[in-house]
């Protein structure tokens, strides 16, 4: 309640009062061009800040050497990257040269001579010309505004420092001033000024629910910026590191007034000898409010405890204490407290400030791992120095790390220092799988045991130390691993199944506190890991959902059909998995026949005793280093049948709900054996929703190979409305579940509509519709009596859309059938003609597939009666197909196909080679008559009906790999690609080049800084086009660190857009992600970067 309880008081008339608009005009004139707008990205997580944009302001305070003073949080205590933009448009950069450890304050460093057409004075510095009732104007760029000025009066001069955020940085063991002056985000580091153009004091926060505003005192700014001033020389390039010192005890005070520290048990003597020793506006004395563990006060002070003396002098507040702190460090300092009424005397060790900050982190696998810093230590009550994940990254977010956790053992090995991490990963091999505890403040009494599997494939650049630089104002990178070590040798090594005792865990979300820093700053939670696919930045960026969101969210969808009878049909949510599942250690003769006894014998059907051997469990991970193809979701599960297994292969057959792109970590678990082992994917059909992943036998062990086997698929006859099916699957604790169901509608089209980010949908599609079912996130397959498999129970994702603005996830469940599953299986293990892939160490064919790249949609043809289709076609297709009574009409073609400008919107497909056509496997057999090689003419000769007009056309078709995605590059943070076929179904590619086509772009990173989103081509660099990935790549090499690229773009909608954009090579180097065929291990390569050294 305090914080909403203001001091009204009756200020004197002093000449502060009197100033007169006049005044107010000439000290404003003065200090606006000196007011500098800072736009900063911070490039890294790293302690209480993630990576993000943001704009605040600053100004400057020495004008000869080029400072300017604005906030801590602003500054940031990580990597971050900064432009200051003067008043007349001038736009030069800065770079940190401190950050106070505990204070709301800091400083950037610029070159004055790189300023050359403004006027400007540094603005001086008066804290203790502070007085309530003060007039004042605060100068800055409120709610992202160029320049704006907002008055006020100061009305407190000590009030408590505001508190964030539980997780997040907070000021403490200082006093705070506050003015109901209405200050919003950006105004964070604006000078607050008198009528005389003095800084009085810093901006720093608001309080939201009101127009209060909250002001740090400037005393501690003036003694950190003399020693600055003080440090000699200096060049435009380096600044001399400084060092400030600063003394702490590892405790906070609060000041509480004698009323309460009366009932604190404060003798009235104490009380006396206090008040006849400070002045008569002194209200109260410091009590201590918390201790940090392991620090110097730790055992020695305790909440509640008074405090009276310091080395003898009476000290009452913040400023004396933090004065005789920094000039004690590392000495012995005496306290005389009175704890409960009883005087105690105690002498500590003043501690470093700065040598429980930390300057240097570990990044892995886009994991930021550094020292637990004071800051977060006196937050989360852990001692400081304990290893600290300020970003999971890709690495930990698998196992289930969440931000903010402390890693306590790894591999068995007790960690308490970074350099432990360190150690422990240099004798990792990639793919290795060991076990990690940690523990996180949210849950802080509960140790938590994961699995944690590293990289297989180099999603992400080798592990590398960071160090911050304080002469440059940069962090340099190194690698933390010596060339030697496993993890930096190519290859991918056996997994290891020798572990047990792997817990799950889940993480709440912690309310916000009313009060933020005054920042415009888009910031995820995700940090440098954290991608996104909005052409806008949002209030929370992460795209993958937070580790806490283990609730499955279902919505009932009723059922609808198009006027064209299409349906659409009960969706849900994709659910978060609740815990990771065990493993077993290796299989032995009497491990298996234990299993075996213990398994459940009693099914409830012969089907199901029959598929459950064949049945296995996905659980799929996508790097958000690479989430490409427009994938939504970094973490999948779902069930998949295996349809082939041999004792050098095995295929596993899955949705692309599931699997949805080759760039992924995939994990099989057999319902025939506890054992879990990793999978890769092999094909992706371009238009069924089913992809097909493979395995190595060999892995499972003598034991689990005995019983685990293939299914046996009956793509013929097909199913038809009325037969009876099972339908069999597992359920997240690999439990076979089945039931008897009957076939509504075995044909029934698919029609999936366009999600705001183009992905993969199924069209063209013909698929099983049952009268019961388990819900729409029930997987599996559909059998006869007799266990065969006749189709797929596969999941579709569909985006329902509730506004212009709004949408949301959903997922629905159909049967796919076999046939075309059956057929492609065939191929690969005849060895069918096609491009080679490496699998379990052979080298095989992989099928290709030729399409008609159109998108078809179904009419009944009573409608197109309608429209004109004549009685001799409508008989002709009735005699065809007697039970569908359809026509196929164009709904799109794709861009760059050969379809495209031969086939109209609205076109009828009435016949391909004089053969009627009714259903969409008509002309997917009439493709596959024409061969699979990209060589022959692979014409087909249509007749359609368009506007009442009979046309015959020769249309071709366009031959397609199941390989996906297969090359990203990685330039300033934007992840590019080519346009992939999700992209080319909207039937629009821009003239000017096609190749380059923004899929996702970085938190932290120059394409977030200037605005280079997704959902876009660059068609041009500096003028120069780019139709493909390879010019590109040419292009940009020619460009240096630090220069301006003028970069021209189109978006989906069509419209183009010419931008600026800074090339930060120091912290995001261009890199190329490429599929190997040759090792089927997808590498990376760095391509431009400003340290050769950098991998």
């Amino acid at each position: 309640m305090k914080d909403d309880l203001c001091i009204d008081i009756d200020p004197s008339l002093t000449e502060n009062n009197l100033a007169t608009a006049e005044d107010w005009r000439k000290a404003l004139s003065k200090v606006v061009p000196a007011v500098v707008v800072l736009r900063t990205t911070g490039c890294r997580a790293f302690d209480t800040e993630s990576a993000g944009v943001s704009s605040a302001t600053g100004f400057v305070v020495d004008k000869r050497r080029g400072i300017i003073l604005t906030n801590r949080h602003v500054v940031k205590p990580g990597p971050v990257m900064a432009e200051a933009m003067f008043v007349n448009r001038e736009e030069i950069p800065v770079y940190p040269i401190y950050r106070d450890p505990v204070h709301d304050f800091g400083f950037f460093r610029y070159d004055p001579g790189a300023i050359q057409f403004l006027n400007y004075e540094e603005i001086p510095l008066a804290p203790d010309a502070a007085s309530v009732g003060v007039e004042i104007r605060v100068v800055g760029n409120d709610s992202g505004e160029k320049v704006s000025i907002l008055a006020g009066t100061l009305a407190r001069l000590d009030r408590d420092a505001p508190q964030y955020k539980k997780d997040g940085y907070n000021d403490f063991n200082t006093f705070y001033m506050q003015a109901a002056s209405g200050t919003k985000g950006g105004s964070s580091g604006s000078p607050v000024i008198d009528w005389q153009g003095r800084a009085l004091a810093l901006n720093a926060g608001s309080k939201l629910s009101s127009a209060s505003a909250f002001f740090l005192p400037l005393e501690r700014v003036v003694r950190s910026l003399k020693f600055l001033q003080e440090a000699g020389n200096f060049s435009t390039n380096t600044w001399a590191a400084v060092t400030i010192p600063r003394g702490t005890l590892q405790a906070t005070f609060l000041h509480k007034g004698y009323d309460e520290t009366r009932r604190l048990g404060l003798q009235r003597e104490t009380e006396q000898l206090v008040r006849n020793s400070t002045p008569s506006t002194e209200t109260g004395m410091l009590v201590v409010d918390s201790v940090v563990p392991g620090g110097p006060a730790h055992n020695h002070l305790e909440p509640g405890d008074v405090l009276v003396r310091m080395n003898g002098e009476v000290v009452t507040q913040f400023l004396k204490m933090e004065t005789l702190l920094d000039d004690s460090v590392e000495q012995k300092i005496e306290l005389q407290i009175e704890r409960g009424g009883t005087p105690m005397t105690v002498d500590l060790l003043v501690q470093d400030l700065h040598t429980i900050t930390p300057d240097y982190f570990l990044e892995v696998s886009g994991a930021v791992i550094h020292p637990l810093s004071y800051q977060q230590a006196r937050n989360f009550r852990f001692n400081c120095g304990l290893v600290y994940v300020a970003e999971p990254g890709y690495m930990l977010f698998r196992a289930g790390v969440p931000r903010h956790s402390i890693i306590i053992k790894f591999a068995g090995e007790g960690i308490s220092r970074l350099e432990d991490i360190i150690s422990v990963l240099s004798k990792l091999s990639r793919g290795a799988r060991v076990p990690l505890e940690y523990i996180n403040y949210k849950a802080r009494h509960q140790r938590k045991s994961v699995l944690v599997t590293i990289d297989r494939h180099e999603w992400y650049a080798p592990p590398q130390i960071y160090k911050r630089d304080d002469s440059s104002g940069l962090w340099t990178a190194k690698l933390a691993l010596q060339q030697e070590s496993p993890l930096l040798v190519s290859g991918i090594y056996p997994v290891e199944q020798d572990l047990s005792n792997h817990a799950g865990s889940c993480t709440g979300e912690v309310s916000p506190k009313d009060y933020r820093p005054e920042e415009v700053s888009q910031e995820p939670t995700d940090g440098v890991t954290s991608v996104e696919i909005s052409g806008e930045l949002a209030a929370e960026g992460p795209n993958a959902q937070d580790d806490s969101d283990n609730e499955t969210k279902k919505r009932r969808v009723e059922e609808h059909s198009s006027e064209d009878g299409n349906v659409i049909a009960d969706c849900s949510l994709n659910e978060r998995a609740e815990e990771r599942l065990k493993e077993s250690g290796s299989p032995e003769d009497s491990v298996l026949r234990d299993y075996q006894v213990a398994a459940p014998v009693e099914a409830t059907s012969v089907a199901e005793r029959v598929v459950e051997p064949t049945l296995v469990m996905f659980e799929v991970h996508v790097p958000s280093s690479c989430m490409l193809d427009g994938v939504h979701s970094q973490h999948f599960f779902g069930t998949g049948v295996i349809v082939y297994h041999s004792q050098t292969m095995g295929l596993v057959a899955v949705d692309k709900n599931t699997v949805a792109v080759p760039v992924s970590d995939v994990m099989l678990s057999f319902a025939a054996f506890p054992i879990e082992i990793p999978a890769e994917v092999v094909f992706l059909h371009p238009f069924h929703n089913f992809a097909l992943v493979a395995y190595d036998p060999s892995a499972l062990g003598a034991a689990a190979a005995s019983v685990v086997r293939a299914a046996e698929l009956l793509p013929e006859p097909a199913l038809r409305r009325g037969d009876s099916v099972f339908l069999v699957g597992l359920s997240r604790s690999l439990q076979a579940t089945s039931r008897k169901s009957i076939v509504t509608n075995p044909s029934a089209a698919v029609n999936i509509g366009s999600s705001d980010v183009p992905r993969y949908r199924a069209t063209n599609m013909e698929v099983i519709e049952l009268d019961t079912d388990f819900g729409s996130t029930f997987s599996g397959v559909l059998t006869d009596e007799r266990g065969r498999v006749q189709a797929l129970w596969g999941s579709f994702s569909t985006q329902l859309k509730f506004s212009s603005s709004s949408s949301e996830e959903h997922q629905f469940v159909r049967g796919i059938p076999i046939y075309k599953i059956s057929q492609l299986v065939d191929r690969i293990t005849s060895g069918t003609e096609g491009p080679p892939r490496l699998i379990n160490g052979s080298r095989r064919p992989m099928p290709c597939i030729r399409m008609l790249e159109v998108e078809l949609y179904p009419t009944l043809l009573s409608k197109a009666r309608s429209f004109g289709l004549s009685d001799s076609w409508i008989q002709a297709l009735v005699k065809k197909d007697p039970l569908r009574r359809q026509v196929l009409r164009v709904k799109g073609c794709f861009a760059s196909s050969k379809a495209e400008n031969l086939l109209e919107q609205g076109d009828m497909v009435l016949a391909i080679n004089k053969q009627p056509v009714t259903c969409f496997r008509d002309i997917e057999d009439a493709c596959e008559s024409l061969g699979y090689s990209s060589h022959d003419d692979g014409n087909l000769d249509l007749t359609i009906f368009r506007q009442g007009t009979e046309i015959e056309l020769v249309v071709g078709t366009d031959v397609r790999d199941g390989n996906g995605a297969k090359r990203a590059i990685n330039w300033c943070g934007g992840i590019l690609q080519e346009p992939y076929p999700a992209v080319r179904a909207l039937g629009f590619l821009p003239e000017e080049g096609h190749g380059v086509y923004v899929a996702r772009w970085c938190h932290g990173s120059p394409a977030h800084r200037h605005g280079l989103f997704a959902l876009q081509w660059i068609v041009e660099v500096n003028g120069k086009p780019t139709p493909n990935l390879d010019v590109f790549v040419d292009v940009t090499k020619a460009i240096e660190h630090g220069a301006f690229v003028r970069i021209r773009t189109v978006h989906l909608n069509g419209k183009p857009r010419v931008l600026t954009l800074k090339q930060d090579l120091h912290y995001w180097p261009t890199w190329e992600l490429r599929f190997d065929p040759e090792t089927a291990v997808w590498r990376r390569k760095v391509i431009k970067s400003l340290d050769s050294g950098v991998l």
